[in-house]
């Protein structure tokens, strides 16, 4: 997700164990395909091998509607270090769509196949190349041609998003087209959307019949929720590294610390996740800590405000 999950939250979600891989922010590919430097500088675990801190590996993804470009772009990824690529055709954002980018792509079937083609031709077969989708632009069922039109271009994998493009993020996903395609498909389908409860995930896995699921949105706005699920999953999943929001926001300030350039990044980006977190769970004390402008006032006003509401546990 672009502008919130970037080096440092990769960083913390994954050393809290539970997720089997993790996905970069994407690359917009439109005018200039990036250089491999900078890829690299965007990507730090580039220089871990492809992987977080503490093994996870990470995928790179791309957004783009020029083939040749796109497969460059995987080209120079794979240069620095990349072990595996996405490719975006599940942005809604009308800046990208009216940018020939994201879920424009849906109403374009062989468009995708091309694509996908592209850039699984221009890569190492060692390295696996993956496409997120969308139920389609307007009508759900578009979903069965593009992902067939991603199969045959070579994807190693797709990921669904239970809903289309005109239907954004507004509830409810819609589960049961992802478990018709995973039961044509030859290759791994994994389902995204609307997962932000254990009952959540139980009735999505009841739709689809998928063993791969992605989360996005419910992995920051509850961070024990991937616990609850590797548990479920029957994976092995070590205890996470805190249980309350006061600790792992410590954590998350620590990780920012390499990348904060900006002495206001690392407030700004705490800020925005309690705001993502209290849309979907009672926080009592996020707005005591909205108007601080300092990382230091952040802090002493989250520790006064947990002196009062007792403690602040990760749902």
């Amino acid at each position: 997700m672009e502008g919130v999950t970037d080096a440092p939250m990769r960083a913390l979600m994954a050393e809290r164990g539970g997720f089997s891989f993790c996905v970069s922010e994407f690359f917009r590919i439109s005018q200039d395909v990036p250089y491999a430097r900078t890829i690299a500088q965007h990507v730090p675990e580039l220089a871990n091998r492809s992987r977080t801190p503490s093994g996870v590996p990470i995928q790179i993804q791309f957004l783009g509607g020029d083939a040749f470009k796109l497969a460059e772009a995987a080209v120079r990824a794979v240069s620095v270090g990349a072990c595996a690529i996405d490719l975006n055709f599940g942005c809604p954002a009308p800046t990208v769509n009216r940018n020939d980018g994201g879920a424009t792509l849906l109403k374009y079937p062989h468009r995708i196949r091309e694509i996908v083609s592209a850039v699984r031709a221009a890569l190492p077969a060692t390295i696996p190349v993956s496409a997120k989708l969308r139920l389609g632009w307007e009508a759900v069922d578009d979903i069965h041609q593009n992902a067939d039109m991603a199969a045959e271009g070579g994807a190693s994998w797709i990921t669904i998003h239970g809903r289309t493009k005109t239907q954004g993020y507004t509830p409810p996903a819609y589960w049961d087209p992802i478990g018709e395609v995973r039961g044509r498909l030859a290759i791994p389908v994994v389902a995204n959307g609307e997962i932000w409860t254990l009952d959540d995930f139980r009735r999505c896995r009841d739709a689809t019949g998928s063993e791969h699921f992605m989360l996005g949105r419910s992995a920051l706005a509850n961070p024990a929720l991937v616990h609850q699920i590797a548990r479920e999953l029957g994976m092995i999943s070590p205890a996470p590294a805190s249980t309350d929001w006061y600790t792992l926001l410590e954590r998350f300030a620590v990780l920012c610390e390499p990348y904060a350039d900006n002495p206001q990044y690392t407030l700004c980006r705490m800020k925005q996740w309690l705001r993502m977190a209290s849309n979907r769970h009672e926080i009592s004390w996020v707005s005591s800590v909205r108007t601080q402008q300092t990382l230091e006032e952040f802090f002493t006003a989250v520790r006064a405000a947990i002196s009062v509401s007792g403690p602040a546990p990760i749902q």
